[in-house]
Parts: C-alpha cells; sequence; structure tokens
C-alpha cells in the first residue's frame, strides 16, 4: 500500500510541476529572449576596451513591473560587471544581490560560477542598455529532477554513515546476548513492558531488545535505537505467523518509537545549540512524554477495532 501512495505522490508532483511549467510558458513569465531596458552608471571613466567595468545597474520599477507583469520591485538597482567576453558584452549582477521574482529564478538558470545573475548585452548606448537573459524554461520539472538527484546523494550517505553505527552496535548486543544480559534485562524490564507487550511471552528476548531500544530513545541516542529497534522486530518476528501482516506488538513498537519519548535531547541537538538546550528540555519532556501516551493509546485502540482484530496474524494463538 505504501508503495501505492508513494507512487501517487511523485506523479502528482509531476502533474503539477507539468501544469505549473505550462502555464509559464504560456505567459511567457520570463520574457525569453526579449531584450530588457536598464540603465548603467559607471563608477569610473567608461572605457571600451577594458575587459571588466564595474557598473550599478538600476530598473525603472514601473518598467520592470510592466515588461514581466509583476508587482513593482522593492529595490530597483543592484552592482554588477560589464565583462567583455569573446561572445560580446555582458553584465552580471554581483553575487548574493537580493533580485526580485522572476530575476531570482532567472539566476539559477543563467548564474555563473560565482553564483552570478548574468544576461547578453544587445544594445549599448552610453548609460541606456538592452539585456537578454538565457531562456528559462520547465522550472518546476528540473527542480524536481535536481530535488530527487540531492535526495538520493542524502540518502547513500546516510546509509553508508549508518554501516558502521549498526555493525557496531549488533556487535556489542551480540557481546551482550553471549553473556547473558539480556536474558537479565528482559526479568528486569519485565514488569513494565509486560502490559504493554502482552502477545509476547515473559522471558522471550524481544522484551530485551525492547528495552534496549527505548533506553537509547530516552537519553537521545538515535543512532544506537536503530539497530536495537532492528532486532527487536527481527525478534517479534520470530512469533508472527506471518511474512507480511505486523502482529500487534510490532504496531506498538513501531508507535512508541514514533513518539520518541526522550529525557535527554539528541546528540545532534546538544552539539548544534550547546548549552542553550537547557531552555528546551522541559519543552521536549512534555512534547515527546505527551505524544508516548497518546501513541500507546491509539495503538491499543487500533488493535480493538474488528478490522484490526480480524487480520491480526496472532488471532488464532491468542
Amino acid at each position: 500500500m505504501l508503495n501505492y501512495i508513494w507512487a501517487g505522490l511523485i506523479i502528482a508532483s509531476f502533474a503539477f510541476a507539468g501544469v505549473y511549467d505550462a502555464n509559464d510558458l504560456a505567459r511567457d513569465r520570463y520574457r525569453n529572449g526579449q531584450p530588457l531596458a536598464v540603465q548603467l552608471d559607471y563608477p569610473e571613466a567608461f572605457d571600451a576596451d577594458r575587459r571588466t567595468l564595474p557598473v550599478e545597474i538600476s530598473i525603472a520599477p514601473d518598467a520592470y513591473a510592466a515588461f514581466y507583469g509583476s508587482a513593482p520591485p522593492a529595490s530597483s538597482t543592484w552592482s554588477g560587471t560589464l565583462v567583455q567576453t569573446s561572445d560580446g558584452r555582458q553584465l552580471r549582477f554581483d553575487s548574493g544581490a537580493a533580485l526580485p521574482e522572476p530575476l531570482a529564478t532567472i539566476r539559477g538558470v543563467s548564474r555563473s560560477n560565482d553564483d552570478e545573475l548574468q544576461g547578453r548585452i544587445t544594445a549599448l548606448d552610453g548609460g541606456s542598455a538592452q539585456v537578454v537573459f538565457e531562456p528559462v524554461r520547465f522550472v518546476k520539472m528540473n527542480a524536481i529532477a535536481s530535488a530527487a538527484l540531492d535526495f538520493a546523494e542524502t540518502a547513500a550517505e546516510i546509509a553508508l554513515g549508518l554501516i558502521g553505527v549498526l555493525a557496531l552496535f549488533l556487535g556489542i548486543l551480540r557481546i551482550a546476548e553471549e553473556a547473558g544480559l539480556v536474558q537479565s534485562l528482559v526479568r528486569f524490564v519485565r514488569p513494565v513492558l509486560r502490559p504493554l507487550f502482552p502477545d509476547v511471552p515473559a522471558d522471550h528476548p524481544a522484551l530485551g531488545m525492547i528495552a534496549l531500544n527505548l533506553t537509547a530513545n530516552i537519553f537521545g541516542l538515535g543512532n544506537a535505537a536503530t539497530p536495537f529497534g532492528i532486532k527487536a522486530m527481527e525478534e517479534l518476528q520470530t512469533l508472527n505467523p506471518s511474512e507480511d501482516t505486523a502482529t500487534d506488538a510490532m504496531v506498538m513498537l513501531l508507535a512508541i518509537n514514533t513518539a520518541s519519548v526522550q529525557l535527554i535531547p539528541p546528540v545532534l541537538l546538544l552539539a548544534l545549540m550547546g548549552l542553550q538546550i537547557n531552555q528546551l528540555i522541559f519543552a521536549i519532556i512534555l512534547t515527546t512524554g505527551a505524544s508516548l501516551v497518546v501513541a500507546i493509546t491509539a495503538a491499543k485502540l487500533y488493535s480493538r477495532l474488528p478490522a484490526s482484530r480480524a487480520s491480526n496474524p496472532q488471532r488464532g494463538t491468542l
């Protein structure tokens, strides 16, 4: 089911982007190929032989609004450079200039290596110039494609980074199992976890894995909680007669992990905020505690619904 939802979201995003881009093309929002009139002021004496010449660029607000069919810009003067190239003169707006729309979008397409908006000078007469920018098409489609590639790279980096963490904590977990520490932990946490996971046998190692997972979450050790949670699910699967349907215990564990109750802020948040995190500790405990109660209540109520009971893989063994 989740795959269908993701597929539907992807199709909807491309459909929205297609309609948006088609509307831009029909309106010619970016005035592709049409020259924009600008005024140039030269802080230094104009020299046609100089390769680069600093300029102050100004555009009449009313003319800008009429040209692009938009509201007049709040600022209509920017610093820039007049550059002589083998293909003719170029006008470049300084990097970081606060540009109004649609020039800000055009910069994303026609920027140079220094993140400058640049356009081709088609006519230059003293302080008056005509500038043609690079054509802009399929903005939303390109944005979706770029985001997909960026997040694919991010996903690969996260996956590779988790390999070491998973190997470390699963190795520690294996040592704890061989040493009997997990069974000792099961006996210790049994009174607390049994009401939440009544379908799990009292001496089952899944309770120990669940306890380790919740402890890691409580103390803000998200990277440590991941391998413990995976191992807990694997142990719960040993009690599941179905390979494709979650049991009530699995749903409860997922709900509790989603609530992510925490007494200590996450390590990443501590690294980012330092001592300022002290101002958020009470809020973090309050909100995660409330979310935990809601998650447990929701999982319990959901398990009692007729449809949920009918789909429970353990219904014949309870």
